[in-house]
């Protein structure tokens, strides 16, 4: 019963702040990471373990808490993933996207090799982490601002290039470790090959058969990336649109009242609170805090000096900030390393630090304001301009 008042007290508090953040003007998931970086742990430090005895493993092990984070897992890992099915790649966006990957990336492997001691899939885990961009979070600071349409859908274009590399070379990175493994996400994945042949042509039908099989490979800890963007190239090749279940509004307030919330603090309870950073030097913590942000933004810098400017000047310093935005795409892609044990407790915690900052950044510098009536979050951004 205690179990589940906290988890009832930790959706009301993100509700809460998301609620009081939109009062001065910040998205959602800014005020989500806030509070479950700055709250959360003194939390579980002064209360829930002291007075209600009650740790991070206690506190994940309910099989029905399981379930609930797989559906809340498979709800934003089929929103990224679904993100670049209707990708069209415009060679500017390209420009952009290659040195905004390929120079944090870079920096991410060096860092987990020379500073971490760290080899194999955990150090090219950390040059992802290094090089993600959050496409959702980035499409509402690009509507927020009144960006230009063209502009934003180039900056959009070269996030989805970014984040689809990632996610591909992490299942690849994955899959390495035991190729046997693979055999089952890839069967899974051209499931839509014979019931196209059946004659099956709902979309919506293939979407929520998407997101089944997404609760399934990360509940059996299968290689759910691997599955994902096959099963959504098969889809793609027979021209089949992709249509998540539930309608656009209800899917957003999901995410934003249940999904987020329950994948932050599901993995911020499992930071062992009283040596959260203790694995770590000044100098290696700070090389986490920083070297991510300023490696993405020179990435970035290079690619937008590469591209011609996507509309008479325009800012290569706010375009550089605003592609550094991590949020969501970094919570689901750390969440997943942490479940996969390829990071440890204390390196998501500080990964969890630098997101934050990297997220607030253009807050700080001006381009957080919102509408009173909050924008919707669209499954596939890019095909809104």
């Amino acid at each position: 019963m205690t179990i589940l008042l906290f988890w009832a007290l930790a959706l009301l508090l993100f509700a809460l702040a998301s609620a009081v953040g939109k009062r001065f003007g910040l998205i959602p998931i800014v005020s989500q990471l806030l509070l479950a970086t700055l709250l959360l742990p003194p939390l579980m430090l002064l209360w829930v373990e002291p007075h209600w005895q009650l740790d991070g493993a206690a506190l994940v092990a309910p099989a029905w808490l399981k379930a609930l984070y797989g559906c809340s897992f498979a709800l934003l890992l089929g929103h990224i993933l679904t993100d670049g099915v209707e990708l069209r790649v415009d060679r500017e966006a390209l420009k952009l996207a290659i040195p905004s990957f390929a120079v944090p990336f870079a920096c991410g492997l060096a860092c987990a090799v020379w500073i971490l001691d760290q080899g194999g899939v955990t150090a090219l885990a950390l040059g992802l982490v290094f090089a993600i961009t959050a496409i959702p979070v980035l499409y509402l600071y690009l509507r927020a601002i009144d960006y230009p349409p063209a502009a934003g859908q180039r900056l959009l274009q070269a996030a989805i290039l970014i984040d689809l590399a990632c996610w591909l070379l992490l299942g690849l990175g994955q899959g390495s470790l035991q190729p046997s493994s693979l055999a089952l996400p890839l069967l899974a994945a051209l499931l839509p090959l014979p019931l196209h042949a059946l004659g099956l042509r709902n979309a919506k039908a293939y979407g929520l058969l998407f997101l089944v099989l997404l609760f399934g490979a990360e509940h059996y800890k299968l290689n759910a990336l691997i599955f994902g963007i096959g099963y959504l190239g098969c889809l793609t090749w027979l021209k089949v649109p992709v249509r998540l279940p539930l309608p656009e509004h209800w899917n957003r307030r999901l995410q934003q009242a249940l999904a987020v919330p329950l994948i932050l603090t599901y993995g911020v309870v499992q930071v062992d609170v009283h040596h959260a950073l203790q694995g770590f030097d000044a100098w290696q913590l700070l090389a986490l805090l920083v070297l991510p942000i300023v490696s993405k933004l020179l990435g970035n810098w290079l690619g937008l000096s590469w591209a011609t400017p996507s509309f008479p000047g325009a800012s290569k310093w706010r375009e550089s900030l605003l592609l550094n935005i991590r949020g969501l795409s970094e919570i689901v892609f750390l969440n997943l390393l942490l479940s996969q044990q390829l990071i440890s407790p204390a390196l998501y915690f500080a990964l969890m630090l630098m997101s934050l900052v990297a997220t607030l950044m253009p807050a700080l510098a001006g381009l957080h304001r919102i509408p009173l009536n909050s924008v919707p979050l669209p499954r596939r951004p890019h095909a809104e301009h």
